[in-house]
């Protein structure tokens, strides 16, 4: 797993996405600290962290929305600017409004008017699963729909490398999964995302790596799995009729109670597991499962937390 240094990281060329030693600041509001991030060309990342973490200012300078006060960007060697001129990158940010009066396909088709080489606006309404919604007005689409027609805004450049921001936010379940189809598909010629939610699972699924950022700077850098085996020891969940308290048992850090139903977080959970069986024979539906990647994000971001 990476670990953000205090040496400033050089750029490597080629990369799809560098950040070298990125720093912002409004007031006396820190807002990034010291960022160094390289995402290869065909990797599809995850920045997580807190509100406040940093992810949006950070995201707004990679799009040229907001100037450093130090460090240097480039995306696929170009400046941000130059990148979004190019048509290299695109993006689906929460804040960006839809035009009301205007249909989706004349929405697409202002957005793709500004690029050399686009794609065709039916091409993106088709990659973004609204071409039967061409010819409606912004005005009349739900939520999720308004999200599917921004993602079809930030496909139509048919960038290298595509930056979203929550996108999914406001979707039902099924649009959610419909999306994330979508998306595959999208990825399966080797393009670059980044994108940044609150959704864990969806990090949990589509991620190939995941940046977890706290109080401005990165706290952990690596794969799902890497960043899940960064919280040591397992739960314990059990129905014990009576449910009783259980902080005794051995290898048992944290315990809670909801009915019946116990949960266990343990630091051994063989040697826990042994006790409470002995001790509760009457315990039932067992589970025993590792920390999750909430578990993870929980305790990497806490402010209690030690790692920087």
């Amino acid at each position: 797993m990476r670990t953000q240094t205090d040496t400033r990281s050089r750029i490597v060329a080629g990369a799809a996405v560098g950040l070298s030693g990125l720093h912002k600041s409004y007031g006396d509001v820190h807002a990034v600290q010291g960022v160094d991030l390289t995402i290869a060309p065909g990797e599809v990342v995850a920045l997580l962290g807190p509100n406040g973490a940093g992810k949006s200012t950070t995201v707004d300078m990679l799009l040229g929305l907001t100037k450093p006060d130090a460090g240097e960007i480039r995306v696929f060697d170009q400046t941000p600017a130059e990148a979004v001129r190019a048509g290299t990158i695109g993006a689906m940010l929460q804040t960006s409004t839809l035009l009301d009066d205007a249909t989706v396909a004349e929405t697409v088709g202002l957005i793709a008017a500004l690029h050399r080489q686009p794609m065709t606006v039916a091409q993106a309404l088709a990659a973004a699963d609204v071409a039967d919604l061409a010819n409606r007005r912004c005005t009349k689409l739900s939520g999720g729909q308004k999200q599917r027609v921004r993602f079809a805004m930030a496909l139509v450049s048919n960038p290298d490398l595509l930056v979203l921001d929550e996108p999914t936010v406001a979707m039902d379940v099924e649009t959610r999964r419909g999306f994330w189809g979508s998306m595959r598909t999208y990825t399966e010629g080797g393009r670059t995302v980044l994108f940044a939610t609150h959704y864990l699972e969806e990090a949990e699924e589509f991620a190939d790596r995941v940046v977890l950022m706290r109080d401005g700077q990165i706290v952990a850098d690596g794969s799902v799995a890497q960043i899940r085996n960064t919280v040591a020891g397992r739960t314990i969940r059990a129905v014990i009729p009576g449910a009783p308290v259980l902080d005794a048992l051995p290898g048992v850090r944290d315990f809670s109670v909801r009915g019946d139903q116990v949960e266990l977080v343990c630091a051994d959970s063989d040697a826990a597991l042994r006790a409470l069986l002995a001790t509760f024979p009457q315990a039932r539906d067992i589970e025993v499962n590792s920390m999750g990647l909430e578990d993870a994000f929980l305790a990497l971001t806490s402010k209690n937390g030690d790692s920087r």
